[in-house]
């Protein structure tokens, strides 16, 4: 019975991957072992599962079938495991994490770096990247998302709370080009915006009818991480529209300047996300609820940890500067 279950599972990620090579990474395994599990299998089976040429490899009309009995086997096989890992009281196994850069290093890792500690058969590893990571396709347990889900039917998600925004730049902008008065005046000003594949993010601005609506503003400096945006605007290059627990220390020490505050600005949700699943481990369960307890602290009050000197178990101070509006000359 257990021959009959070898190589299975290096078929189907090999399958999933599109390529021996990328199979091998997510296995942790050589090409050459993916190669002989999968040749292994064809010989046990006596047919061939892959048509492969040099450049391509493509599954055949039997590896076809094959496949997709095997992952409603595996899919069995994990919910099987997971319910009995339900059961456990103690989170066991290796945790893959995904989160934004500067979200994860400055608030998702402090709050689950800990759970190693207090779970001794925990493994978690952490990816931090401003790609939208598959969750499935690449092998993450968990994933922290900010911004509005696509739907879909292969996730699950909870939420965590919501990331308070500003629009702030350093003293020296203000002095060269002025405070905006009104919404309207951001067309007469220099944005350094946040760029990604699919072109730059609008501001959503909360304006004074009570609508919310996607301001686009002009600007030099396209970036696709916060922390370049934040060094940019204390640089003086532009305004800069960005989260509250990422300004709180610059806002503090006066070397950025609010211009519109986060009662003027939209909030941007933040979730967690997993792949759908009939029984959730244990696991991905705790880092879930530790996320839903010490997240909002931290996107509600202050910076993470680093910025106010606190450790990860304490209450940062509070951040007063994203939530009074500023006087407007």
């Amino acid at each position: 019975m257990n021959d009959r279950l070898t190589g299975i599972d290096v078929f189907v990620q090999a399958v999933e991957a599109g390529s021996f090579s990328l199979a091998a990474e997510r296995l942790r395994l050589t090409r050459s072992a993916v190669a002989k599990a999968v040749a292994r299998l064809e010989q046990r089976l006596g047919t061939r599962l892959f048509h492969r040429t040099t450049r391509s490899q493509s599954l055949t009309e039997d590896g076809q079938a094959f496949f997709e009995r095997c992952v409603r086997a595996l899919a069995e096989l994990e919910a099987a495991e997971a319910e009995l890992d339900s059961g456990r009281r103690e989170p066991s196994g290796r945790l893959r994490v995904s989160a934004p850069v500067v979200l994860g290093r400055q608030c998702v890792a402090p709050l689950l770096l800990p759970l190693v500690t207090r779970h001794p058969r925990l493994d978690i590893e952490m990816c931090f990247s401003d790609r939208v990571a598959d969750l499935v396709e690449d092998g993450y347990d968990l994933a922290v998302r900010v911004g509005p889900l696509p739907d879909s039917s292969s996730l699950a998600a909870r939420a965590l709370g919501m990331q308070r925004m500003g629009i702030c730049a350093a003293p020296s902008y203000l002095a060269r080009h002025g405070r905006p008065a009104s919404f309207d005046d951001l067309a007469h000003h220099t944005g350094i915006l946040y760029h990604r594949h699919d072109g730059d993010k609008p501001w959503r601005l909360q304006h004074d009818d009570g609508q919310l609506r996607e301001v686009r503003v002009q600007g030099r400096v396209r970036l696709d991480d916060l922390q370049a945006i934040a060094d940019a605007a204390l640089a003086g290059v532009g305004l800069a529209w960005l989260p509250c627990w990422l300004t709180a220390p610059h806002l503090r020490s006066g070397a950025l300047e609010l211009v519109f505050s986060s009662e003027r600005v939209a909030p941007v949700e933040i979730q967690a996300v997993w792949p759908q699943s009939r029984y959730l481990a244990a696991k991905t369960r705790v880092a879930i609820d530790t996320l839903v307890a010490g997240l909002p602290p931290l996107l509600g009050m202050g910076s993470a940890a680093a910025a106010t000197g606190a450790r990860p178990t304490e209450r940062p101070t509070p951040n007063a500067g994203c939530i009074v509006e500023p006087a407007v000359p």
